[in-house]
């Protein structure tokens, strides 16, 4: 990959991975649903200029359902209720680990051992990281972001089902599924008085990273992010993911003084193993069956110029 190209991928992870603590700061005096509807209604501002997806309408909004409606309004209840966004930015990592299982049982891929010894160590760090969170994370706090790895992990098998490019089309349509449900679930948990005054008292603050959530991470990013992958094969692009949780912790560290626990920290860099060999481990068995052939063809063609003069 150029440099160029790698650089822009470093950028991707970089908005991506500080997307979290913008997030939380966004979320002061807004419901964490409302904020939700704010930031895919911004999203929808691109939709004229974007091309549709290749595929029925209903399947579109289904995607947008799991990836972004789900998605979204897990973690940002999660956020508001009490994750820490340096934390949150690894456990929604998680959803690697979770896409691998649902694609086996509802697409019937069959995993590589690779894959499934990633899984196998993921599950076991995300525990080591719900047993490390320490007193100041609320567990439901960790409960839902899981269920927002759980809803990425779903939205991805149906990219998957739906075989059409999964870039800033897909971002954008499927986005039409969310103002307007977001906002009445909101309505429904937090009341019509809540909204209203939220909505007519938003701050500089709360436009800001709605801003940011909204043209930096999901437009510009997706945008960036799907020029890479029509450029460079999946393989080749995917691994730069595994920079967000450094990033995102990171971002919080120097934001908030965020310091998880010494458990936790263990647990993450477990998960973050499990996800490096899911989505390399095709790569590296490519790569092994290729100097396997190689090493069995080199014989035959020393033997064939052997008694050539």
């Amino acid at each position: 990959m150029p440099v160029r190209d790698a650089l822009s991928a470093l950028l991707v992870m970089l908005v991506w991975g500080m997307n979290f603590v913008v997030i939380d700061r966004g979320l002061a005096g807004v419901p964490p649903l409302v904020f939700v509807a704010l930031r895919f209604a911004v999203v929808l501002l691109a939709l004229p200029f974007v091309a549709r997806p290749e595929a029925p309408l209903r399947r579109v909004l289904a995607v947008g359902v799991c990836m972004s409606l789900g998605q979204f309004g897990l973690m940002y209840t999660s956020l508001a209720v009490g994750m820490p966004p340096g934390l949150a930015s690894l456990v929604l990592q998680a959803q690697a680990v979770l896409t691998v299982g649902l694609a086996a049982l509802v697409l019937g891929e069959r995993p590589l051992r690779v894959q499934l010894l990633g899984v196998g160590v993921g599950v076991v760090g995300l525990a080591v990281v719900a047993l490390g969170r320490g007193g100041s994370v609320p567990a439901v706090a960790l409960v839902l972001c899981v269920l927002a790895a759980l809803s990425w992990a779903t939205g991805n098998v149906l990219v998957r089902r739906l075989r059409v490019p999964g870039g800033l089309g897909l971002t954008v349509w499927s986005a039409l599924v969310v103002p307007l449900p977001a906002l009445g679930l909101s309505l429904l948990v937090d009341g019509p008085a809540v909204v209203g005054h939220a909505l007519t008292h938003l701050t500089t603050v709360n436009w800001l990273s709605t801003a940011y959530t909204a043209v930096l991470a999901s437009l510009v990013g997706y945008g960036i992010w799907n020029r890479l992958l029509e450029r460079h094969p999946a393989s080749d692009v995917a691994p730069f993911t595994l920079l967000v949780p450094p990033v995102g912790m990171l971002t919080a560290w120097l934001a908030d003084g965020e310091r998880p626990t010494a458990l936790a920290v263990g647990g993450g860099v477990l998960l973050v193993a499990g996800v490096a060999l899911v989505t390399l481990g095709p790569r590296w068995r490519a790569r092994r069956v290729l100097r396997e052939a190689r090493r069995a063809t080199l014989p035959q063609v020393r033997g064939s110029g052997a008694g050539r003069v």
